[in-house]
Protein backbone atom coordinates (compact mmCIF):
# COMPACT_ATOMS: atom_id res chain seq x y z
CA UNK A 1 0.00 0.00 0.00
CA UNK A 2 1.15 3.51 -0.80
CA UNK A 3 0.93 6.28 1.79
CA UNK A 4 -0.51 9.71 1.04
CA UNK A 5 -0.81 12.93 3.00
CA UNK A 6 -4.05 14.69 2.13
CA UNK A 7 -4.21 18.40 3.00
CA UNK A 8 -7.75 19.77 3.14
CA UNK A 9 -9.49 23.12 3.36
CA UNK A 10 -13.18 23.67 3.82
CA UNK A 11 -14.99 25.41 1.00
CA UNK A 12 -17.61 28.06 1.80
CA UNK A 13 -20.20 25.27 1.69
CA UNK A 14 -18.11 23.07 3.98
CA UNK A 15 -17.62 25.71 6.65
CA UNK A 16 -21.29 26.75 6.54
CA UNK A 17 -22.13 23.12 7.36
CA UNK A 18 -19.17 22.48 9.69
CA UNK A 19 -21.39 20.75 12.25
CA UNK A 20 -21.92 17.99 9.65
CA UNK A 21 -18.17 17.58 9.17
CA UNK A 22 -17.84 14.50 11.43
CA UNK A 23 -20.53 12.72 9.38
CA UNK A 24 -18.72 13.68 6.18
CA UNK A 25 -15.47 12.31 7.64
CA UNK A 26 -17.21 9.03 8.45
CA UNK A 27 -18.57 8.86 4.90
CA UNK A 28 -15.11 9.64 3.45
CA UNK A 29 -13.53 6.94 5.62
CA UNK A 30 -16.11 4.43 4.34
CA UNK A 31 -15.67 5.53 0.72
CA UNK A 32 -11.90 5.08 0.86
CA UNK A 33 -12.35 1.75 2.62
CA UNK A 34 -14.72 0.58 -0.13
CA UNK A 35 -11.96 1.44 -2.64
CA UNK A 36 -9.44 -0.69 -0.76
CA UNK A 37 -7.73 2.09 1.18
CA UNK A 38 -7.86 3.45 4.71
CA UNK A 39 -7.38 6.49 6.89
CA UNK A 40 -4.40 5.93 9.19
CA UNK A 41 -4.66 9.28 10.98
CA UNK A 42 -6.82 12.39 10.80
CA UNK A 43 -6.11 15.81 12.29
CA UNK A 44 -8.00 19.08 12.61
CA UNK A 45 -5.25 21.66 12.12
CA UNK A 46 -4.62 25.36 12.59
CA UNK A 47 -2.74 27.26 9.96
CA UNK A 48 -2.77 27.01 6.20
CA UNK A 49 -4.87 23.83 6.13
CA UNK A 50 -8.02 23.00 8.06
CA UNK A 51 -7.49 19.24 8.17
CA UNK A 52 -4.76 16.70 7.40
CA UNK A 53 -5.23 12.99 6.80
CA UNK A 54 -2.65 10.25 6.46
CA UNK A 55 -4.15 7.66 4.13
CA UNK A 56 -3.13 4.42 2.48
CA UNK A 57 -4.37 3.22 -0.89
CA UNK A 58 -3.40 0.41 -3.24
CA UNK A 59 -2.17 2.89 -5.88
CA UNK A 60 -2.30 6.45 -7.19
CA UNK A 61 -5.43 5.74 -9.25
CA UNK A 62 -7.43 4.77 -6.18
CA UNK A 63 -6.33 7.86 -4.28
CA UNK A 64 -7.10 10.09 -7.27
CA UNK A 65 -10.58 8.56 -7.51
CA UNK A 66 -11.07 9.12 -3.78
CA UNK A 67 -10.00 12.79 -3.81
CA UNK A 68 -12.17 13.47 -6.86
CA UNK A 69 -15.09 11.90 -4.99
CA UNK A 70 -14.40 14.23 -2.06
CA UNK A 71 -14.26 17.24 -4.37
CA UNK A 72 -17.61 16.32 -5.93
CA UNK A 73 -19.20 16.69 -2.50
CA UNK A 74 -18.32 20.38 -2.57
CA UNK A 75 -17.26 20.70 1.08
CA UNK A 76 -13.47 20.41 0.83
CA UNK A 77 -10.60 21.17 -1.50
CA UNK A 78 -7.59 18.88 -1.29
CA UNK A 79 -3.88 18.76 -2.02
CA UNK A 80 -2.28 15.35 -1.99
CA UNK A 81 1.32 14.36 -1.34
CA UNK A 82 2.62 10.87 -1.97
CA UNK A 83 4.75 9.88 1.01
CA UNK A 84 7.66 7.46 1.26
CA UNK A 85 8.56 5.75 4.53
CA UNK A 86 12.04 6.12 5.98
CA UNK A 87 12.92 2.69 4.56
CA UNK A 88 11.70 3.79 1.12
CA UNK A 89 13.59 7.05 1.45
CA UNK A 90 16.81 5.21 2.26
CA UNK A 91 16.31 2.86 -0.72
CA UNK A 92 15.75 5.81 -3.06
CA UNK A 93 18.84 7.64 -1.84
CA UNK A 94 20.95 4.47 -1.97
CA UNK A 95 19.97 4.02 -5.62
CA UNK A 96 21.36 7.39 -6.71
CA UNK A 97 24.37 6.89 -8.95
Amino acid sequence: MATYIVLMNWTDQGIRNVKDSPKRLDAARKALGDMGGSFKQFFLTMGEYDMVAICEAPDDTVLARFTLTLAMGGSVRTRTLKAFSEVGYREIIAGIA
